[in-house]
């Protein structure tokens, strides 16, 4: 299951639980939404109640980064799983945003900020 919400330029969606590939259709569908009517967004994603994934959203996730690369400006991870941050430095192969990894939201808000 997933939260998602928006505010301009920034995505923000969180995952609790396992992550499904009907969950990542529906991140996709928020993104290309904004990105059609705001350009390039910057993403929050918080992965810390996130349990599980399914195989199938891997290969959807990588597919999607590698079509819309160039759509993100920044990317924001929250996680303290060490798997997810290994993960999140591997997404940067297939994106040109700037993709960085934390354990606080706080300070994941402030990166995203400046």
């Amino acid at each position: 299951m997933i939260t998602t919400q928006h505010h301009g330029q920034l995505v923000e969606f969180a995952v609790f639980g396992e992550f499904t590939l009907a969950d990542f259709k529906e991140f996709e569908d928020l993104v290309l939404h904004q990105i059609k009517f705001s350009g390039p967004v910057n993403l929050l994603v918080d992965l810390r109640d996130m349990a599980d994934f399914t195989v199938d959203v891997a290969w959807e996730e990588i597919r999607f980064s590698r079509q819309h690369a160039g759509d993100f400006k920044r990317i924001a991870v929250i996680t303290d799983s060490q798997w997810v941050a290994w993960s999140a430095w591997l997404e940067q192969l297939f994106v040109s945003a700037d993709v960085r990894v934390f354990a606080e939201e706080a300070e994941a808000r402030g990166w995203l900020a400046e």
